[in-house]
């Protein structure tokens, strides 16, 4: 697959802005108008803040990469995937020409930020099972359509795609596959990170928010073709990723074991959760799940959600995505939490 035909010409053509920290690091730096005196903020003994941080992203991708296994050339970083999503948008897709095809329901933001970049996109429904259907995409595929948006495990159903069904699509199609796995470390397998070798077109979203607990600091990174990997660092910003973001990753690395006993934890309330909703009358079904948070069907979803907003317990109302008629989604809570909830569930329905 020759990648640079789904290119914009614009980007192709484009000569990226050069920062001062492309060439050089270290010596007498004179050359970025920065402090030379030293930092206000003086908390983290070691930090240089009063530099720009590396742009090539070199000591993210090295130990990212050693830990996931995937070499530090097919990484990339972005201020959570949200950034990496737009700027694969910016890269593929013409706007009010090219087109991005979303398998329905799913996480909201690949439209919006279709829409953010005037990028008209076309809404299939995944199948009863929330599975690719295929049918859909081969009716509604044209040649314009750049890019192929799907989350597994997918947010707000939980469950993972089948594997070989989303290498399918990479393979039928000539077009960009983003698979966000936001929540795959709470699923037992399915990943499709390590394929992104034998698929050029293939793009793996992953984030520090869910598993890792990092939400605040905002880092995400995709595994790509190195081709696609070299067009992010084309059109990013210098600086996308700050030295304070760079030294929290690297603190939790080094602190991996509790987030595995955070994920382990996690699916245990999550298996317990799905057990007590399945014995309220008011509850018609609950989803199972491969993430961290649970779907649920009742009679009442909104009035459910304003009630327990009462109470100070706050769920997402997803009844009004499509085949979600009637459906809430619970993240799953620490097991006091959960108790909580349980208890104020029970008092509703």
């Amino acid at each position: 697959m020759d990648i640079k035909s789904l290119v914009r010409k614009n980007i192709l053509e484009l000569k990226p802005y050069t920062s001062a920290r492309d060439e050089y690091r270290l010596g007498i730096l004179l050359d970025a108008n920065e402090n030379s005196f030293g930092s206000t903020f003086t908390a983290i003994d070691g930090l240089s803040l009063n530099r720009y941080p590396d742009p090539h992203q070199n000591d993210l991708r090295k130990l990212v990469g050693k830990y996931f296994s995937i070499p530090p050339e097919n990484l990339f970083f972005g201020v959570g995937s949200d950034e990496i999503i737009d700027l694969l948008i910016r890269i593929f897709c013409e706007p009010q020409k090219d087109t991005a095809l979303i398998p329905e329901p799913t996480y909201g933001m690949y439209k919006v930020s279709c829409d953010i970049n005037n990028v008209h996109t076309i809404n299939v429904l995944l199948n009863d099972k929330f599975q690719i259907d295929f049918e859909a995409i081969e009716k509604n595929y044209a040649e314009n359509v750049k890019m192929i948006f799907l989350c597994s495990p997918n947010n707000p159903t939980g469950n993972l795609l089948i594997k070989n069904e989303i290498l399918t699509l990479c393979k039928r199609y000539n077009t960009i596959v983003v698979v966000d796995e936001a929540y795959i470390d709470f699923a037992e397998d399915g990943t499709v990170i390590n394929e992104v070798k034998d698929y050029p077109n293939l793009v793996v979203l992953r984030t520090f928010s869910k598993a890792w607990g990092l939400a605040g600091i905002r880092l995400g990174f995709c595994a790509a073709n190195e081709e696609i990997i070299k067009l992010l660092f084309k059109v990013k910003a210098p600086y996308n990723i700050n030295t304070l973001t760079r030294f929290a990753l690297e603190q939790a690395i080094k602190n991996n074991e509790i987030k595995n006993t955070f994920v382990k934890k996690i699916i245990k309330e999550r298996d317990r959760l799905k057990h007590l909703l399945e014995t309220l009358p008011g509850v018609i079904e609950v989803f199972n799940s491969d993430a961290n948070f649970l779907l649920f069907r009742c009679a009442d979803p909104k009035g459910v959600q304003k009630k327990l907003a009462s109470e100070r317990i706050i769920i997402r109302d997803r009844s009004t995505q499509p085949k979600l008629e009637g459906c809430l989604r619970i993240s799953i809570g620490t097991e006091a939490e959960n108790d909580e909830l349980w208890d104020a569930l029970r008092k509703i329905l």
